[in-house]
């Protein structure tokens, strides 16, 4: 998609018209079946997870999941999970690993939801604990960043054995916003702390921090989203063919040593 800028980039990958993780999982994925609750607090409707098919096979899915409008938006709190949602997460690839299935995540989100009842249930322990397990579960997990995946919002179902970028989604520690406030005093900077950030899938992969892009039609996703669902698809089944090759231990020590490097 052309030279565009940082910026441009972080306008496309926030589109409300952008398909969102449900529109992947349910033209990726066969028999779908949604499961909820972290059998803690609540079932958190920013993060949406189960068992699907792939190509006969079974698999664990876990999204964060953003609204299409603004009715769908409140519903699923923008895609900023709370502490239940990831604890959900882990539930699910805690299932997955005891019943052998690869996991495939699907990152979205503005950031984990900062507010005082995410914090008092531990909005920062949920994560790290996160972190923590997703590095020693024993089956394949891939990672798509398909929108936005800023900060450790994305980063609580990011760990995995091989990371994808939609061509344009952005990838980063917090939001251009966040970042201008923070080190220039001054939120209106977003456009050039986007570009210093090195957000873009295209940075991001020169940086070693993701493995591949998945292209894009001109405008976004949307625009012929069929080619990009087949494209994705096609990675997702060739890249869990390959992991599974590997012994529980191979699999482990790659994964480990892929995130000490970045």
């Amino acid at each position: 998609m052309g030279n565009i800028t940082a910026w441009e980039r972080v306008e496309l990958a926030r589109q409300l018209e952008r398909p969102k993780a449900l529109d992947y999982i349910n033209h990726i994925f066969d028999e779908f079946i949604e499961l909820h609750g972290d059998r803690n607090f609540a079932d958190d409707k920013a993060i949406i997870g189960g068992i699907a098919t792939l190509e006969g096979m079974p698999v664990t899915v876990i999204g964060e999941q953003k609204g299409k409008n603004a009715k769908e938006n409140i519903e699923r709190n923008f895609g900023m999970p709370n502490p239940e949602g990831y604890r959900k997460a882990l539930r699910l690839m805690k299932q997955a690993e005891k019943f052998h299935r690869p996991i495939i995540t699907f990152i979205d989100t503005p950031g984990a939801y900062p507010g005082m009842g995410a914090e008092e249930r531990g909005q920062g322990e949920a994560i790290a604990k996160n972190i923590m397990e997703m590095s020693q579960l024993k089956v394949p997990i891939i990672c798509i960043v398909i929108g936005e995946g800023s900060s450790g919002g994305a980063l609580a179902i990011a760990v995995g054995d091989k990371i994808a970028m939609l061509e344009n989604a952005i990838y980063s520690i917090l939001s251009p916003e966040g970042f201008a406030s923070i080190l220039y005093k001054d939120a209106s900077k977003a456009k050039e702390a986007a570009q210093n950030m090195k957000i873009t899938a295209q940075d991001l992969k020169k940086l070693g921090v993701i493995d591949d892009i998945i292209k894009e039609p001109k405008g976004g996703a949307q625009e012929d989203f069929e080619k990009v669902i087949k494209d994705l698809k096609q990675y997702i089944l060739k890249n869990i063919k390959q992991l599974q090759k590997c012994t529980e231990e191979k699999l482990l020590q790659q994964r480990y040593e892929k995130f000490r490097k970045i």
